[in-house]
């Protein structure tokens, strides 16, 4: 592995071998429904708390995203998660069931970068041949946490974002023959391998390689705090640290945006995703290039009209679009190159009651799609 100021880039490139996305009952009525694995239909999901539900998601789609690697618990070196709640409850719990050695991440909504970020380093490297990461979020738990009870009926100003009742885990390896049982989310009928790429029959009858996602290098963030003070307004708080971490992947790369099929922040929602483009653009970035790679999971992950104002928020929401439709799109070879890029907001409970500005932070991760026969989709870069 070797390191840049703040981009770490990793020698043996640790491959993505399977990856499961849950999404709650809004979610699943919005414009991503296809790419959830799963889609809760009840948001208590059998269980009698909102914390319960929260990590009941969390587990399966860390257990579903083993089965589907072709792996056992026994076989994980460590489980890396994180989400929104005090002592990482619903984390914690998914870990205590699993009996899987735990990492504890806390990133905010950033999370499920930084935990991508660190379980690379510790495959790449060598420490442990498999490792599972993972975030989730829920919006009945993070209501009750940083805002008020779901009884009390508050308004919500149109600058707010909903919290994404939503989980996503991958499976990292250091290898990949042999491992996954079935990376495709179950939507194809048919399947024969070799070494390093799979080859796979759709609902049509159409043959064609479904490519291995590899993560090719990291951008860890900075703390950068814009001075925004109103909880209100989390994508505005968040943007600039996106952007910093942006900037610096680029220059430390010595890449422009284009490089990237897909460049897509956390959680900024339809605000935050307008402050990144004017901020990009005074960087000196040609708005026709962000125009075409550039995207947020916050303003994907709705639609307009399920009244969610600025868009989704949360671990979850970034969690379960990368790990669905990013990761599919991938696999499907219609996005060869992507930069994903975690965004949270800083703040606690405590902080804004004492006048304290919201910090942001922004973590970025690079990701290739790599095949070893011809993909049935022109124009993928190999």
């Amino acid at each position: 592995m070797r390191a840049r100021k703040q981009t770490l880039k990793f020698r043996n490139r640790p491959y993505i071998i399977s990856a499961y996305a849950i999404g709650g009952k809004k979610e699943g009525e919005g414009p991503l429904h296809d790419w959830f694995d799963e889609c809760l239909s009840d948001d208590t999901y059998g269980e009698n708390t909102w914390e319960k539900s929260e990590s009941r998601m969390l587990k399966t789609a860390m257990t579903e995203c083993m089965r589907r690697g072709g792996k056992t618990t026994e076989e994980i070196g460590a489980v890396l998660s994180g989400d929104l709640l005090n002592q990482l409850m619903s984390s914690s719990f998914m870990a205590r069931d699993l009996q899987i050695p735990f990492l504890g991440m806390y990133g905010a909504c950033s999370t499920m970068t930084e935990s991508l970020m660190l379980g690379a380093v510790l495959t790449d490297g060598g420490y442990s041949d498999n490792v599972m990461i993972g975030a989730s979020s829920h919006y009945c738990t993070a209501e009750r946490q940083f805002r008020l009870p779901l009884e009390h009926g508050n308004q919500r100003p149109p600058s707010a974002q909903w919290t994404a009742t939503a989980a996503g885990a991958m499976l990292l390896s250091r290898g990949i023959e042999g491992n996954s049982r079935d990376g495709s989310g179950g939507k194809e009928r048919g399947r024969t391998k070799n070494t390093g790429t799979e080859l796979r029959i759709d609902g049509a009858g159409n043959v064609y390689a479904q490519r291995q996602i590899r993560i090719e290098c990291g951008t860890i963030g900075k703390v950068i705090d814009a001075g925004v003070k109103d909880s209100n307004q989390m994508g505005s708080a968040m943007a600039p640290a996106a952007v910093d971490t942006i900037l610096t992947h680029l220059e430390e790369t010595g890449r422009t945006l284009d490089h990237y099929d897909l460049v897509c922040t956390g959680d900024l929602g339809f605000i935050g995703k307008s402050i990144v483009r004017d901020l990009l653009e005074d960087a000196g970035v040609s708005r026709k290039m962000i125009a075409d790679v550039y995207d947020d999971c916050g303003a994907m992950i709705y639609a307009p009209e399920q009244d969610i104002h600025s868009g989704g928020s949360g671990c979850g929401c970034s969690a379960s679009v990368f790990a669905g439709y990013v990761y599919r799109n991938m696999k499907e070879g219609k996005i060869g190159r992507a930069l994903i890029v975690s965004t949270g907001a800083m703040l606690s409970t405590i902080s804004p009651f004492q006048g304290e500005s919201i910090p942001g932070i922004a973590h970025a991760i690079s990701l290739e799609s790599v095949s070893g026969i011809m993909d049935r989709q022109k124009g993928c870069r190999k």
